[in-house]
């Protein structure tokens, strides 16, 4: 190997170890140095002249004494330093956009949440021109020219089947078909930026999923339910989309009961399904999802009715995934998340009845933060990429030097 060919070789490396070390810290949030090299399996002068590039680079940074930061008390001699992320060093934006409201999520290097925002949104009467170029406007409406500086990209999130370019085949709740998604915000965009595009389950279960300190690991089911019901299957700490990106699209499961004509499963979870409803019982005026929530909460029969049909089909629908994929847990999110709690002990009734008792329960919770799932996890998507090895764009630039023209 030339002298050349040797230099950029070492460049290489010591950006990847450079990642490697950002991901442990972003892992397990601060760390020793002493730590940080057996994490990266190199020899403390080794990782300290990582540690020294990240610093002068203004991504990574010492802070206080390891004994004070950790809460333990003082030994004799000179206390360890921890070092950290800095979290200001680049921002990530997230988008969902969605039936009834466009989401957006600013996120930091540490991916924590800077900024999240929710607001309205006619998407069925909307067309995808106009919808992507107010979510890319609401994303950039309160970023500082600084900010944007900083900012590593952006990832849009919405209910639609995509394939591996970011086209959507189709997005039946938002009139979308056969539409270059990526491309749209590309074109959208302020200044050039990196994009990527989710299906909105997907972009969920990769939020709620990110960043963990012990990743999970097993198989893990996360719904959302909102106008629609999406999935998205997280095994390992990874995605699984499938063959065509379509894998835990249980919404689409056909069910039927009694006199009630055969529907899938999403028409009976969905919002407009439990609104729809709840009309036939509610008082005069326009009813609420809040309203209906505050019914079951009081034990209002017609509420109540509904809700007990909504965690039958809830049970039939997990456990026509669980014996697919043999979750042990599962996750609710979206705005129709909220009415889990409420019925839980219903939930578990129906699954319990209606499944062989040899069979395992999942553990099944909430998101904490209905409201910005997929949002959060579009902007996770673009952190996630800035710390891979195979697609960061630190790793382009510089770009690598050229060896020399041989003499003529």
């Amino acid at each position: 190997m030339s002298d050349v060919g040797a230099i950029g070789a070492s460049r290489a490396t010591r950006q990847r170890n450079e990642l490697a070390a950002m991901r442990a810290l972003h892992r397990f949030r601060r760390l020793s140095r002493a730590e940080l090299a057996r994490f990266l399996g190199l020899n403390r002068s080794s990782s300290g002249h990582i540690v020294a590039g990240l610093t002068q680079e203004g991504l990574v940074r010492e802070v206080g004494a390891l004994a004070q930061a950790r809460g333990l008390h003082a030994h004799a001699g000179r206390p360890g330093i921890l070092i950290e992320l800095v979290p200001e060093a680049a921002v990530f934006l997230g988008v969902e956009i969605g039936v009834e409201h466009i989401t957006t999520v600013e996120i930091d290097l540490a991916s924590r949440i800077v900024s999240a925002n929710a607001v309205p949104f006619a998407g069925a009467s909307t067309d995808v021109g106009t919808a992507v170029a107010q979510a890319v406007g609401r994303a950039f409406e309160s970023l500082s020219p600084e900010r944007l500086e900083r900012c590593e990209g952006i990832g849009v999130a919405a209910p639609a089947q995509m394939d591996r370019h970011g086209r959507v085949r189709v997005a039946p709740l938002l009139g979308w078909e056969n539409v270059q998604l990526a491309d749209l915000v590309r074109a959208a965009l302020p200044v050039p930026l990196p994009v990527l595009v989710e299906n909105d389950a997907n972009a969920f279960a990769i939020g709620a999923s990110y960043g963990r300190s012990e990743p999970h690991s097993g198989v893990a089911l996360f719904l959302v339910m909102e106008s629609g019901v999406g999935g998205g299957i997280i095994v390992d700490g990874s995605l699984f989309r499938g063959a065509h990106g379509l894998a835990g699209e249980i919404g689409h499961l056909r069910v039927q009961g009694g006199d009630v004509p055969e529907r899938s499963l999403e028409e009976v979870l969905g919002l407009e399904c439990i609104l729809t409803d709840y009309r036939s019982t509610a008082p005069a005026g326009e009813p609420t999802f809040a309203a209906f929530l505050a019914d079951v909460r009081d034990r209002v029969p017609g509420a109540v009715a509904i809700a007990e049909r909504w965690a039958r089909a809830l049970a039939f629908g997990l456990i026509q995934a669980c014996r697919m994929i043999d979750a042990d847990r599962i996750v609710l999110g979206g705005s129709v998340a909220a009415l889990y709690p409420l019925m839980a002990a219903r939930v578990l009734h129906y699954i319990q009845a209606m499944q062989e008792a040899s069979f395992p329960l999942p553990a099944i919770e909430t998101n904490d933060d209905e409201t910005i799932g997929p949002a959060f996890g579009a902007a996770c998507m673009l952190h996630q990429r800035y710390l891979s090895n195979e697609e960061s764009p630190r790793l382009a630039e510089p770009p690598p030097l050229q060896e020399p023209a041989p003499p003529a």
